[in-house]
């Protein structure tokens, strides 16, 4: 089983690394095309800032490499931004593999906090994506943009107001939040991920 984390402009690559470690996969950090396609499974990763890291995919033409990509993919926090249409973050034109925008948390009283940060529950999951005794649990997230609840959506949670967690299409799958930082859970999702 070859596993490749996508090597590009953003952070957040090595602690999604260490926890393939912790579950036993060697993963390959690459951005080399052929290493990418012949992967069994591909992670895009992502802590950044969308307009930035999407003009730093077009210039090393990563952005067609992804769209087309086979396998079972996933992408993580900016990684599932990056998948969708649009950001508001920069106003950049993104990806468009799910065909939903991604909007900024506009806060609605005092204590609305932005970025969001810390755990929150994820509820009506995508059994393709989940196990099914994760319903309820927690995850981590760290964001000031969200997905609205779409076609699309895999796992839900709320801030401010219910949003995308997880979003779920064909050979791609993505998540708002960081299962390489949500302990037991995370660890189990991304053991799902690993098996489809």
């Amino acid at each position: 089983m070859k596993v490749a984390i996508l090597n590009y402009n953003a952070g957040n690559i090595y602690s999604v690394n260490y926890a393939l470690k912790r579950l036993g996969i060697e993963a390959v950090i690459t951005d080399n095309k052929e290493e990418l396609q012949s992967a069994d499974k591909v992670i895009f990763p992502g802590v950044g800032e969308a307009e930035t890291t999407m003009n730093y995919l077009k210039q090393h033409r990563l952005d067609e490499l992804i769209v087309n990509l086979k396998q079972p993919v996933m992408g993580i926090c900016l990684g599932m931004q990056l998948l969708c249409r649009h950001s508001e973050e920069g106003d950049v034109n993104c990806l468009n593999v799910f065909d939903v925008d991604v909007k900024r948390f506009i806060p609605q009283k005092h204590e609305d906090k932005i970025p969001h940060m810390g755990w929150n529950s994820i509820y009506n999951l995508n059994d393709k994506m989940f196990p099914k005794e994760l319903e309820n649990e927690f995850v981590y997230f760290v964001h000031s943009f969200y997905v609205p609840i779409n076609d699309f959506t895999a796992a839900t949670t709320d801030y401010i107001q219910p949003f995308s967690a997880a979003l779920q299409k064909d050979n791609f799958y993505a998540c708002q939040f960081h299962p390489e930082k949500s302990g037991k859970v995370g660890e189990a999702i991304l053991k799902q991920f690993i098996s489809l």
